[in-house]
């Protein structure tokens, strides 16, 4: 079992994506639409 600190968000990105972005992209995705930065210490759990 994976324990994470309290107060760590866990978001899910559902939907199409596209897993060839790497994690570059992936890091933009977050920036854009999720308005967060990928190391504020959140879950970001992307399904293709």
């Amino acid at each position: 079992m994976i324990s994470l600190p309290s107060g760590t968000r866990i978001w899910l990105i559902a939907g199409v994506t596209d897993m060839r972005k790497s994690f570059n992209g992936l890091g933009e995705q977050i920036q854009h639409v999720l308005d967060e930065t990928p190391f504020s210490g959140h879950l970001f759990i992307f399904r293709g």
